[in-house]
């Protein structure tokens, strides 16, 4: 009866275990989470998954109904042995409460911290974006920031683009290699997941002090470009005219 009953036990956990991951995929893409983890190419086949977890556990729990109303007969072992799908006990033990704690704790999306422990004080050796991918417009201030990235990896001298005129967003970055006048706007660009994401940016000169703009808020910085010889090097820099705050986007990543 023992015996018996121990393998109830982990036949319900693998129940409860590939159901909570299902829920939460599910749940990671109605609350909009899945953009802070993977590229949105990918989100189908994560909503999918999620999909087909919800409805293995529910086939398997209904089965696992079936069976306890049954009474095995003297001299045969229970079938329910046969029915775990991953190592008895420790393995689904684990992945349900890794299912649990990523309910409780929300995915955010990567800061300036992040952005500076990656290397965003070297942005633009740092930049891994593919030339041919970036969009083309005949309007400097339609680009966004990867696209000023991608266009100085094709082209590296700020002087060519001195006078454009650039409106970008992203999330504001202290660097020590820069003065005081000066902090770098930043965003994070993913290829694949939240593993894989790095930082880009470009600096921006205010005329005042940086401390007015806090680290890890969102801005909208119109203004135009300008060639300043930051950390030693000469850098493309946005020469700021307007900054306002912004809310931080549902979606904070590039691509």
């Amino acid at each position: 009866m023992a015996r018996k009953s121990s393998e109830r036990f982990l036949a319900l956990l693998d129940v409860l275990a590939i159901s909570a991951w299902g829920i939460l995929f599910l749940k990671y893409w109605l609350t909009g989470k899945l953009f802070l983890l993977i590229h949105p190419n990918y989100i189908w086949l994560t909503v999918a998954s999620g999909v087909v977890l919800v409805l293995l556990a529910g086939w398997k729990f209904f089965f696992l109904l079936k069976q306890f109303r049954q009474t095995p007969r003297a001299g045969t072992t229970s079938s329910t042995q046969h029915m775990t799908f991953f190592p008895p006990g420790w393995g689904s033990s684990l992945l349900l409460a890794i299912a649990i704690l990523s309910f409780i704790i929300s995915p955010r999306a990567f800061a300036s911290d992040t952005a500076i422990q990656r290397g965003v004080t070297d942005t633009l050796a740092l930049t891994r974006t593919k030339p041919q991918a970036f969009r083309i417009s005949s309007r400097s201030e339609d680009k966004s920031l990867i696209d000023w990235i991608r266009t100085l990896s094709v082209y590296p001298e700020p002087d060519a683009y001195t006078g454009q005129k650039v409106k970008v967003q992203g999330f504001v970055t202290y660097s020590q290699q820069l003065p005081e006048q000066y902090f770098l706007i930043s965003r994070f660009v993913i290829t694949c997941c939240a593993a894989d994401a790095y930082p880009v940016s470009l600096p921006v000169k205010l005329t005042q002090n940086r401390t007015a703009y806090k680290p890890d808020s969102w801005l909208e910085i119109e203004g135009q470009m300008i060639t300043e010889r930051l950390a030693g090097k000469r850098q493309l820099t946005i020469q700021a005219q307007s900054l306002k705050s912004i809310s931080e986007p549902k979606n904070p990543y590039d691509y």
